[in-house]
């Protein structure tokens, strides 16, 4: 594993041993970072269910400010550090050894004081676990994401993302591999859910005028 592009461009990643980290692969990984390049520049990013940090480390090589890396697994600690330091980004980065939940607590009361939002978050979390949908719960409603925070989560090819809409996000694109999913989800603009009730409204008092028009009309003609 390497990173891809950028100032740390070709240099080797360590991975963690054994079977408790799935680390993405480099294919999936450029394809990844040439979708979102244009997003990186100057942002905080958060990488979530850390791993190696290969994905974080990908995000400074390629212009983020700052990047987050939070992962409970202490050896998966230690192999971010190392590649932390091994690439020479380790200044630009701040990892937490930390229960995903307990972090995104931590990191919304940092950001409730004054810290900026993270302009691309990305999950990785153990598959078909539901754990995608226990962060998105968290990040809907505090600050962690606001309405102009890319948010990236893969999963397995067959993991539910129905209830999305309800929770308030939208999808921008899904990109299928073979065996898993990106999601590209954003939360939904306030502005537009605005103009989207207001919409609804008027649709529905045209509706109500145009029926309180045609029943006296049928009853005239009955």
């Amino acid at each position: 594993m390497r990173v891809i592009a950028g100032k740390a461009r070709r240099l080797a990643l360590k991975t963690v041993p054994g079977m408790e980290t799935r680390p993405t692969t480099d294919r999936i990984k450029e394809t990844l970072f040439n979708m979102i390049q244009d997003e990186l520049y100057g942002i905080r990013f958060l990488d979530l269910f850390s791993g190696s940090g290969a994905i974080g480390i990908e995000a400074l090589s390629r212009g983020a400010k700052e990047a987050v890396f939070v992962e409970k697994n202490p050896a998966a600690v230690c192999c971010i550090r190392e590649n932390l330091k091994f690439t020479r980004l380790d200044a630009d980065a701040f990892v937490v050894q930390s229960d995903v939940f307990a972090a995104l607590d931590r990191l919304r009361r940092e950001i409730e004081d004054g810290k900026e939002s993270f302009g691309v978050i990305f999950m990785d979390p153990p598959y078909n676990q539901e754990l995608e949908k226990r962060v998105l719960s968290c990040l809907k409603d505090g600050k962690v994401a606001d309405e102009r925070t890319l948010i990236i989560i893969e999963a397995s090819l067959e993991t539910d993302f129905s209830y999305l809409k309800e929770f308030g996000f939208r999808v921008l694109k899904r990109k299928e591999y073979k065996t898993n999913v990106h999601m590209f989800i954003e939360k939904e603009k306030k502005e537009l859910c605005e103009e989207l009730s207001t919409l609804e409204v008027l649709i529905r008092l045209r509706s109500d005028i145009l029926i309180s028009s045609v029943v006296p009309l049928f009853w005239w003609m009955n």
